[in-house]
């Protein structure tokens, strides 16, 4: 009997209390937002949809003729010819974040200047 009760007040008094105690966290909320908002952007980098630079939205001999310039000016982006009724649209580049996007779209501008940055939709 004293040999159950030695063991139940150990438990008790050095076990369970060290336990409670190691389940606690030691970081501020900064940390945690700080961690869950790289967590985000890592999600989005791989699952995200993305965001592009569109050019030019209206009549279609005039979107080929804005995708040729830009072909010229800046071969190394890929260019993309998108039809969505009742308009012809000319998108460029392919970014996951619009961070990446907003940077890409200052060295657009030069050639461009009406471009903006479009979220690709589901």
């Amino acid at each position: 009997m004293q040999k159950a009760l030695f063991i139940f007040l150990f438990f008790i008094f050095f076990i369970f209390p060290n336990h409670l105690i190691l389940g606690q966290e030691n970081r501020s909320d900064n940390q945690i937002i700080t961690e869950f908002i790289s967590k985000k952007k890592d999600f989005n980098e791989k699952f995200g949809y993305g965001f592009r630079i569109q050019l030019y939205n209206g009549f279609e001999a005039e979107a080929k003729k804005v995708q040729a310039r830009f072909k010229i000016d800046f071969p190394e982006i890929k260019t993309y010819m998108v039809y969505q009724q009742p308009e012809w649209k000319i998108q460029v580049g392919t970014y996951k974040t619009k961070l990446k996007a907003d940077r890409a779209i200052i060295k657009v501008k030069t050639a461009c200047i009406g471009a903006i940055v479009v979220p690709l939709g589901k």
